[in-house]
């Protein structure tokens, strides 16, 4: 993990925070485990990501309607966290 969190990073971690657990499910592990690890891109698709609205956010997580491609490969990752992560 990187040792320095730049204050656009820590911006992003805390945004990723969305009050509503079914979406914290998914944010908390990736923006735990992953998010400081990822290329710059995967991070730059992060910050898009946590600006979108709560309710876009759970009907792409849970399968309601289809995920817009540049967050496809993101959602996905941050579904294996949650897998990977629940206990």
């Amino acid at each position: 993990m990187s040792l320095m969190i730049t204050p656009q990073q820590r911006q992003v971690i805390y945004r990723a925070r969305r009050g509503l657990k079914e979406l914290d499910l998914f944010f908390t592990p990736y923006a735990k485990f992953a998010y400081l690890d990822a290329p710059a891109s995967e991070q730059a698709a992060f910050a898009e990501l946590v600006e979108q609205e709560d309710p876009d956010l759970l009907d792409w997580f849970m399968g309601v309607t289809p995920v817009p491609p540049r967050f496809a490969g993101l959602i996905a990752s941050m579904k294996q966290q949650r897998d990977a992560h629940s206990a």
